[in-house]
């Protein structure tokens, strides 16, 4: 009866959870950016994504491992009935988390000042030190969430995820707006602005605008607050299920310190991958800021004549940071596929574990095969249909404020990012299912591949006048080909399974191109036959014929994945009342 009580959810069933909650999670980040990138601009979108990328390879070295060893080991330990080891790993996970978090944090501080001065961007400096405090509070929340997840109960870490964007959403524009509205203040009465003397406007925002983007990274350490109360609450009052009696009839626990030794040592490999692909992205910023900075100096005139009308209304000091950032606005819809598919291979950790565990190769197949369809179903037509509709995406959310210069730059990145959105898609579940199979290296060798490759075109490319910020869009894409390759041939190999290509990939490949003719199609009609109209600065027209392309484009993906059988029936089946729409399917004959 007890187990009965417990919350257990399927691999899909728990991927939808996350999925869902990362949905909403993306939906606020985009009403959160949108508004923030108006604010603070395209240069102070540069000073907060340059403190971003200092952030993700700490934060990952604090604690990207280690919610993938609890899960993995509580999900074991759960199978075999070992309750009192489930208890001991939470409590060993909380300690080890508390001490990687101070660290974490302490890293953080040490490395700000190194790393604003390799990069030549000090003003991002504030930025730095006010989001490093998140760090602390992001690995006591994933002692519960990686806990969560291992009792395949994946709802506590979707709400917390939630209630963190909300935070961040919430005190970070009130932070931004304050301080935008501070330093305007002085400028008008004719004071300094945050210690620098201004003669016009411009030079008013310039000396803003890294304050402004320092409020901005406020919201993300107060959301982080708001995300860990919740769980902290939640575990306190609700406890995970785990009854008396079970606890009683379990038998004796390890010890605490072989239990810690067993998560450090899978979560060594783990956070090594993480760590490469981390340090990556942030070597990947210091080159392209460094190579644009670079580039500039030797070539000012032809990158003012190749982006007249853009830099327009910029200093020669801030043309580095406008590229940076028109660079950084694609990026906003280039993470957010990947983001979504993300918690296939999250909810995919402690299934296929437990099918690895016993042996159960049908259960092994039938776990890759519907998270790699699922992953391509989802990031196929998304895709393809962000790429054909680059520029009025950008448009419609960035088109009205400060940030509506950098579009013309950002729309080609993002077109192509949208057309291999696949491959970043892929990799993160494959990561996460090789870790599943105990085979955590594969991955290791797979990303540091992938980044030398990454680097090196990125050095070379960016450094290109003619190519500029488009170099690391390639170098990119690159990364994504070498890991896909590898870890899809490790995946096979080692779970020693036929993978159905036709169904995993080619199916949904060929529907994503239909979708995106559609999706083409449609927005090019709808915006030639409907007039202009605005309000509040927004063209509605735009977003209305986006609404159609989307619409249109998603309903010729559905009808053409159903017509083709693209949709597996085990695939159904995990989800929730999923024999029941499994059966409808079958009986029309849109699955077999």
């Amino acid at each position: 009866m007890a187990e009965k009580k417990r919350k257990s959810q399927s691999l899909l069933n728990g991927a939808l959870v996350l999925s869902l909650a990362t949905l909403i999670v993306k939906v606020i980040g985009v009403i959160y950016k949108i508004p923030l990138s108006n604010m603070i601009g395209t240069v102070g979108r540069g000073y907060f994504d340059s403190a971003y990328n200092l952030y993700i390879p700490i934060y990952t070295i604090s604690m990207a491992g280690l919610p993938v060893a609890i899960s993995k080991m509580v999900s074991q330990q759960l199978a075999m009935g070992n309750f009192r080891d489930v208890k001991l790993i939470h409590r060993v996970a909380k300690r080890l988390f508390l001490i990687m978090g101070i660290l974490g944090t302490l890293a953080m501080l040490i490395l700000a000042y190194p790393y604003a001065l390799s990069a030549k961007n000090m003003d991002g400096l504030p930025a730095i030190f006010v989001i490093t405090p998140s760090i602390f509070f992001c690995c006591v929340m994933s002692s519960y969430r990686g806990y969560y997840n291992g009792l395949r109960n994946m709802t506590p870490t979707a709400i917390s995820q939630v209630f963190e964007a909300v935070g961040k959403l919430a005190f970070g524009l009130v932070c931004a707006k304050f301080v935008i509205n501070y330093g305007y203040s002085r400028f008008e009465a004719g004071l300094s602005v945050f210690g620098r003397t201004v003669a016009n406007e411009t030079e008013a925002l310039s000396a803003i605008y890294p304050y402004a983007a320092a409020a901005a990274a406020a919201g993300v350490t107060l959301g982080t607050v708001v995300g860990m109360i919740y769980l902290f609450i939640l575990y306190k009052v609700k406890g995970d299920n785990i009854t008396k009696s079970e606890l009683a009839a379990a038998p004796k626990p390890q010890k605490s310190n072989v239990v810690a030794k067993k998560l450090i040592t899978f979560a060594i490999p783990v956070v090594a991958s993480s760590l490469v692909f981390s340090i990556t992205n942030l070597i990947d910023a210091i080159t392209i800021q460094n190579r644009l900075e670079h580039m500039i100096v030797n070539n000012m005139d032809y990158i003012r004549n190749l982006y007249s009308v853009e830099l327009a209304n910029v200093l020669d000091a801030d043309v580095k940071n406008f590229l940076y950032g028109a660079y950084s606005l694609s990026l906003d819809f280039k993470n957010l596929i990947p983001s979504i598919t993300m918690p296939l291979g999250i909810s995919a950790i402690p299934a296929l574990s437990a099918a690895w565990a016993i042996k159960n190769k049908k259960q092994i197949k039938v776990s890759i095969e519907s998270v790699l369809r699922v992953t391509m179903i989802i990031a196929m037509p998304c895709g393809i249909g962000m790429g054909v509709l680059a520029q009025p995406i950008l448009a419609a959310f960035y088109g009205s404020g400060n940030s509506a210069a950098g579009i013309s730059i950002a729309a080609p990145v993002m077109a192509v990012y949208g057309y291999s959105i696949f491959l970043m898609a892929l990799s993160q579940p494959m990561t996460n299912m090789l870790q599943a199979l105990d085979r955590a290296k594969i991955p290791l060798i797979s990303l540091s591949l992938g980044a030398i490759a990454k680097l090196v075109a990125n050095y070379i490319l960016v450094a290109i006048p003619s190519i500029n910020v488009n170099g690391a869009v390639i170098g990119t894409i690159i990364c994504y080909a070498i890991i896909v390759i590898i870890n899809l041939g490790a995946l096979i190999f080692t779970a020693k399974i036929k993978l159905n290509f036709i169904s995993v990939f080619i199916k949904p490949a060929f529907c994503g191109v239909l979708c995106g003719l559609a999706a083409y199609t449609s927005f090019g009609l709808c915006n030639r036959f409907i007039p202009e109209f605005q309000l509040a600065g927004h063209s509605l027209k735009t977003i209305l014929c986006l609404g159609v392309g989307i619409g249109f484009g998603g309903l010729v993906y559905l009808i053409s994945m159903l017509l083709i059988k693209g949709i597996a029936k085990d695939d159904v089946n995990m989800l929730p009342k999923g024999e029941k729409i499994a059966k409808i399917l079958a009986k029309y004959g849109f699955i077999e």
